[in-house]
């Protein structure tokens, strides 16, 4: 994606336009060299004296010629133009400023000739959670090619879309991957040269190369349209092609028919040297190690297949709220639970969504759905990812099915190879569902916050319905503390003998009072108990689990184990070197030589040699749920035996409201070895079992829900 470095993009768009590459590179892995010709074609207006270019730090440009057609079909002849370089600041790309002369025709052809190492080797960025990718503006290298539109490769125009003709040249026996289609390829003297063609207008030109080994099969779409489905992995993951080509074709399969045809020729799933999770046009680049841990899940192969439409086909407009990643969020990693009919899952997936804005977004850190850009950290997450995919969910609610189904449809083929931004999702469903839906964009989209939502009060009386029967008319009163939300809100009514689900209306008022007839005894209600509605949560409503203790403002490890040499030590020291960068610390104690503190959340990192202690510490707030033993444990009822076992689990801890005390147990080292080092990676669930490492069971304890037993009033 093209980023501005203090050119507007919109002068960019305004006075230059249809810009085509006709590029030839020959990358040098051992020397990390680029070596490339840059044939630009694009119109500039008239007035316009000087075009500007970005282009990497690292590169330097030999010269800037201007093509001329000579009369008479003899072809053409190139003029030398002025040019200057601006390097704003070390690391930041350059400004390649080209004159052009007074006396010329609107259509402008420049050749750009430049040579240059990029050479930024990936690096680990430091966070607790291992999922995130490696960082890196770009790399030429023997361990692999990764060239992205950040990396400024090419000379491109800030904010600008272009059509592209990528000619790459590369040692044999390598392979390259683009965004583009692959037009033709040859070998000889060593070297390998491949053609690829983009010819609808992109944000940017990726291109990846590696020792791949290559497999490929035909896709046809319902409605016949064909795409090529490949795979190009080292040859350690060579053997998962056929698992990968599988998911791939069945979440096409789906997509194709919410989305409309798949918008390019091919889909590759490619395997990088470094970590990442990327969605690029036509393919999708994850680390090795994904691959190798069967990335084929929705919230994973899905989400990046979804982006071949959303972010890769409609381009989110630069310089405005990104709503991509939530569009995709929904579609992906929750509506696909619907689409297999995972009723369960589909609520675990909302709880998450919940969870995550709940936990990592303070009221005072909140900011609106339409600022989100991209993420940095875990409340970039939890907006931009979210709550903005719970926006859509919400939306679907407001509008119902058919129009939101058909709005999406119509929005996709509208906004095809064009930016979109908010403003262009609220256009297509106002006029889709023929309603008016300003408030609603400006209440979930452009203002930050969530509702909160409390029971009042509740009362019933008994009464007569018709044809003489016994009934109930039940009155509920919901408080709104905070800004007032318009929305609606289920409620579970449970009575003496069933249940009934209904909703209410919430006016833009702090109380809202709502009646309903009900055929039995009404005993209490219950507040969204199918979390079909976005809001704010205390800790207290949320499920124990270990996000719980990261997200404490004030956090103590408990040291319950006596051998130095522990894995569990590994914990702390990460803790501490991730600390580095924070403001908070973190206590550390010896559970045998101190109390817990009485305020905040505990980790308790437990040996078998301190399991009595770490037992009675747990009862006080767990309860009977958990019994830790010398050669395993029980949880909910159930045994857990051997050396190799490991628990993890999170109770509200008792008289500390909102806070969670965590314990790990391992029943000898070994069963925690591999856990210590993936360890934040598990804390959306109240427990989860290990068995040398390897998940066999995973639970969600469920919070306090918002109750009120009904009170029957005294005539009744």
């Amino acid at each position: 994606m093209a980023h501005a470095w203090g050119v507007s993009p919109l002068f960019a768009q305004e006075n230059v336009t249809n810009i085509h590459h006709t590029l030839s590179a020959e990358l040098i892995l051992a020397a990390h060299e680029l070596v490339a010709r840059d044939q630009i074609e694009l119109e500039i207006e008239p007035q316009v004296a000087s075009v500007t270019f970005t282009l990497a730090h690292s590169l330097r440009v030999e010269s800037v010629a201007m093509t001329h057609s000579v009369p008479h079909g003899k072809g053409n002849s190139d003029e030398i133009v002025p040019f200057k370089s601006v390097h704003p600041s070390e690391n930041t790309a350059q400004r390649i400023v080209v004159s052009l002369p007074k006396e010329r025709s609107r259509r402008v052809t420049l050749v750009m000739s430049y040579r240059g190492q990029i050479n930024d080797p990936p690096r680990e960025p430091r966070h607790l959670r291992f999922v995130t990718p490696s960082e890196t503006a770009g790399y030429i290298g023997l361990e692999g090619v990764y060239l992205s539109g950040e990396s400024q490769w090419y000379p491109d125009i800030t904010g600008s879309f272009s059509t592209y003709r990528v000619t790459a040249q590369i040692p044999e026996g390598w392979t390259v991957v683009t965004s583009g289609r692959k037009e033709g390829e040859t070998t000889g003297t060593g070297k390998t040269s491949s053609t690829w063609i983009v010819q609808n207008q992109s944000e940017a030109f990726t291109l990846v190369a590696n020792k791949f080994v290559t497999t490929s099969r035909e896709w046809k779409s319902p409605t016949g349209q064909q795409v090529e489905l490949q795979t190009h992995f080292l040859p350690d993951n060579a053997g998962l092609a056929d698992e990968y080509l599988d998911a791939t074709a069945k979440y096409l399969d789906t997509y194709v028919r919410i989305l409309g045809n798949y918008p390019f020729d091919k889909f590759a799933v490619v395997e990088n040297f470094f970590a990442s999770g990327l969605g690029l046009p036509s393919f999708t680049l994850l680390g090795g190690g994904s691959i190798k841990r069967h990335y084929i899940q929705p919230y994973a192969l899905g989400h990046e297949i979804v982006h071949s439409w959303i972010g890769n086909s409609v381009f989110n407009r630069d310089d405005h709220g990104n709503w991509v990643e939530g569009m995709t969020t929904y579609l992906a990693n929750y509506y696909w639970h619907e689409v297999v009919q995972d009723v369960p899952q589909a609520l675990e997936q909302r709880r998450m969504m919940l969870n995550g804005y709940n936990l990592y977004v303070r009221p005072e850190t909140d900011y609106a759905v339409s600022q989100f850009l991209r993420k940095h950290d875990e409340k970039d997450n939890a907006i931009g990812y979210h709550k903005a995919a719970f926006v859509f969910h919400l939306l679907r609610q407001e509008i119902g099915d058919q129009p939101f189904w058909s709005g999406l449809k119509t929005f996709v083929s509208s906004y095809r190879n064009r930016p979109a931004d908010w403003g262009s999702i609220e256009e297509v469903f106002s006029q889709e569902s023929g309603q008016d839906l300003r408030w609603f964009f400006e209440q979930w989209v452009e203002q930050s916050g969530a509702p909160r939502l409390s029971f009042q009060d509740a009362h019933a009386r008994r009464v007569t319905a018709e044809g003489g029967r016994e009934a109930w008319r039940l009155v509920v009163q919901i408080e709104q503390s905070g800004k007032p939300f318009r929305m609606k809100i289920p409620i579970r009514i449970a009575m003496k003998g069933s249940t009934e689900v209904k909703s209410i209306a919430l006016s833009l008022s702090q109380t809202s009072v709502a009646e309903f007839v009900v055929p039995d005894q009404p005993l209490r209600v219950e507040l969204d108990p199918n979390l079909m509605t976005f809001r704010r949560l205390t800790r207290r409503q949320l499920p124990p689990m270990l996000n719980g203790y990261v997200t404490d403002q004030q956090k103590t490890v408990a040291l319950a184990f006596s051998d130095p040499a522990s894995p569990l030590q590994q914990i702390v020291s990460r803790i501490a070197d991730h600390e580095r960068t924070e403001s908070l610390r973190t206590t550390v104690i010896s559970l045998k030589e101190n109390s817990l503190p009485q305020d905040g959340s505990i980790l308790v990192l437990a040996g078998v040699d301190q399991r009595q202690a770490v037992q009675t510490m747990a009862q006080e707030s767990c309860g009977d749920r958990i019994a830790l033993g010398d050669e395993g444990f029980k949880i909910d009822d159930q045994t857990y035996d051997g050396p190799k076992m490991a628990v993890l689990f999170s109770c509200h801890r008792a008289n500390v409201p909102g806070s969670i005390i965590t314990v790990l147990y391992g029943v000898t080292p070994g069963a925690v070895e591999k856990v210590a080092r993936f360890l934040f990676y598990y804390g959306w669930h109240s427990y989860v079992i290990f068995q040398d490492g390897a998940v066999t069971k995973r639970e969600v304890w469920k919070g306090s829900p918002e109750m009120k037993e009904v009170r029957i009033d005294a005539t009744s």
